[in-house]
């Protein structure tokens, strides 16, 4: 064998020697090139005394430095990598660069000093040696790991080369450890192994041709542990307890061996392998040490440009594209939660949110609200245990095809849910994904609360007008009750008149009471306060029927109960009254309108159909519930569906509708049992 050691290494010690003389040819004056010049003469005269020990016998000591200083020099070679370093006089004031220098020295003069004070015993050696070769294997991992594809193919040659050495003196110094003494057949195979690895390096050489390459290491951590570093540790470890096993071992010391092994290799498997503990590390370590699967300040801009540019008929439509386009899916809705018990669709691109669809939101709105996550229905489909608490209806979603549920937070309070669609399966989240979705539903949240607030703000400045609309009428009303009241005391003193003059005098009169009570309802409605009382709406809307059925066509009545509830039950039979009259001026003399009253699990609803003229799609998207906007010309003001609307949405209700121009529509209304839930 010595013979087969002494070939390895010769050859070894001549192919570092070519390899070095083609770097100098190469005149390469960089950094980089200058230190790979170093450590293939490093490399080259470490195999030069390793042959020499062969052949001369002297201490393997001597050897055993010399490769230290050529770990040393393939160590700082890797975190030259990742420095922006061009002189050696910068190098040398780098903080890593002097952090692994000081640590080297440290360890190997702790280690050397050892030695000599226990009779030249190895064990220390041995030890220090394991170290070094887990400090650049987790060194190479850093750097392949955090490399982006470009670099990555001109340093995995690199990387190879040099885990391969790394790996095979950690085995070699672990077995020295464990048995007191080096496996002199894996001594003498460094040599061919060294040899072997130099094409590899000299490919890397060729392809890193501007002298650097730059990767991302985290601002707070530096060198970093992994699932490799772990087993790293936890195999010197083993060294150790194999040391002290072996010292102490006696009679006892094979069978205490065997126990430890097999312990050993248990937790190791399960600290491997545990599902749990390896997401939980790979998400820390990526959080801290890798370099982001997306360039945030890249993703912060893209979506204010697309906030800026997108266009829709609303807001919700803006925001439902946005959180769309961000996962590549076809189909999208946003639900606003406006009770715990009741959701309502703000708008939906394909996607059709029944009442069984709405109760599954419920449950997940209830999940997202307490844990705020995002629910990946395909990740819940593989694992429904990563989400405690949760039920989820799988064939509902899959009927609808919903893949994805993005909870809306506005400040801490939840807004609401985007459901995200698509006929193809999504990719499964990742924590990064993860992280960026709930950013983008954070800022389209705000975005949403912003266009919310200038809307009520329109309104406001609409009623504001309106108010001072009133405030003219009023004065105006109140010039003409005080000419006709005059008129009216005035009469008497002209009964001389023929008897048609009486009559005048009486139309005026009438007419003088009707604009009096226009004023007191127009004063009134300033200063009016709802009150609810626990009414029942059948008897209401009896009554308003009644009203209603002096007009054609009849209008049709059923409920199941009384139907109770906390109301205002004059504002009540007033908005009530207009829905009613809307869908019987909508209808033809023969056709008819039907009111529906039954209540439900959670709410009462309330019907009213017709089989009247209809309305488009776009009429009821953006005109229907807009104040001050009608098609009834100068006989209308446009505030009769708008109050309907805010009166029910005040009682925490929910007002629905659904037509079809030349068929009929049907407005649905959906009040809680108890108002005050």
């Amino acid at each position: 064998m010595d013979f087969i050691g002494t070939i390895g290494f010769s050859l070894a010690s001549i192919a570092y020697a070519l390899f070095s003389l083609l770097i100098i040819a190469a005149r390469n004056n960089s950094l980089l090139a200058r230190w790979v010049l170093l450590c293939t003469l490093v490399t080259c005269a470490s195999s030069i005394i390793a042959t020499l020990q062969i052949k001369l016998g002297f201490s393997l000591q001597w050897a055993m430095l010399a490769d230290c200083l050529k770990i040393a020099c393939w160590s700082l070679l890797i975190i030259l990598f990742n420095t922006e370093d061009r002189n050696i006089k910068a190098l040398i004031k780098n903080y890593y660069v002097r952090q692994y220098v000081g640590i080297w020295l440290a360890l190997v003069l702790g280690s050397w000093l050892a030695s000599y004070w226990l009779n030249y015993a190895y064990e220390y050696i041995f030890l220090l040696f394991i170290v070094l070769n887990l400090w650049m294997l987790v060194l190479l991992e850093q750097l392949y790991r955090n490399a982006n594809l470009q670099v990555r193919w001109a340093i995995w040659p690199l990387v190879i080369a040099l885990a391969s050495m790394a790996v095979f003196d950690f085995v070699l110094y672990a077995q020295a450890t464990m048995v007191g003494g080096i496996d002199f057949d894996f001594w003498f195979s460094r040599g061919f192994l060294a040899l072997f690895i130099v094409p590899l390096l000299l490919i890397s050489t060729r392809r890193v041709k501007n002298g650097e390459v730059r990767i991302f290491v985290s601002r707070n951590v530096v060198f970093y542990s992994s699932m490799l570093m772990i087993a790293g540790v936890y195999l010197l470890l083993m060294a150790l307890a194999g040391y002290v096993i072996n010292y102490v071992g006696g009679e006892w010391g094979s069978l205490v061996s065997i126990g430890f092994l097999m312990l050993s290799g248990i937790v190791l498997i399960a600290l491997l392998i545990t599902e749990s503990l390896r997401r939980k590390v790979k998400v820390f370590i990526a959080k801290n040490f890798f370099a982001n699967k997306y360039e945030y300040r890249d993703e912060w801009l893209n979506l204010i440009e697309k906030i800026e540019t997108t266009s829709g008929e609303n807001h919700y439509q803006m925001a439902t594209q946005i959180m769309m386009s961000k996962v590549n899916v076809l189909r999208g809705a946003i639900i606003k939660k406006v009770t715990d018990q009741h959701y309502q669709q703000q708008y939906s691109h394909g996607l059709h949110i029944d009442e069984n669809t709405e109760e599954q939101l419920i449950e997940v709105g209830i999940f997202c609200q307490a844990q705020g996550w995002i629910v990946d229905v395909n990740e819940y489909e593989q694992s429904p245990a990563i989400y405690p608490d949760l039920s989820l209806n799988l064939e509902c979603c899959r009927q609808q095809n919903i893949q994805i549920i993005v909870p809306i937070f506005i400040g801490k309070a939840f807004y609401g849910l985007f459901v995200l669609a698509d006929e193809n399966k999504t990719k499964q989240l990742n924590w990064e994904d993860r992280d960026l979705l709930f950013a983008v539903s954070k800022q389209l949240g705000n975005f949403i609360s912003l266009y919310e607030a200038t809307d009520k703000l329109s309104e406001s400045k609409q009623f504001d007008a309106f108010n001072r609309m009133s405030a003219f009428l009023v004065h105006d009303l109140k010039n003409v009750q005080a000419q006709l009241a005059l008129i009216t005391t005035n009469a008497e003193k002209h009964r001389t008149n023929p008897e048609f003059i009486d009559d005048v005098f009486e139309t005026v009169e009438s007419a003088t009471e009707r604009l009096a009570k226009v004023l007191s309802q127009l004063r009134k409605k300033q200063v009016e306060q709802s009150i609810n009382r626990d009414t029942g709406l059948a008897s209401i809307i009896e009554k308003v029927v009644a009203q209603c059925n002096v007009l054609q066509p009849k209008v049709e009545f059923q409920h199941i109960g009384n139907c109770s509830t906390l109301i205002d039950a004059e504002s009540f039979h007033s908005v009530m009254h207009h829905l009613i009259q809307n869908a019987q001026e909508a209808s033809k003399n023969d056709g008819w309108v039907k009111v529906t009253l039954a209540e439900k699990k959670r709410t009462i609803r309330i019907i009213i159909e017709d089989n009247g003229c209809g309305m488009t799609e776009e009429f009821m998207d953006t005109r229907l519930f807009r104040p001050f906007d009608t098609t009834k010309g100068n006989a209308g003001m446009g505030i009769g569906v708008f109050e309907a609307k805010q009166f029910f949405e005040s009682m925490a209700g929910v007002i629905k509708v659904e037509s079809v121009v030349d068929k009929g529509s049907i407005f649905t209304i959906d009040l809680p049992i108890d108002s005050r839930a």
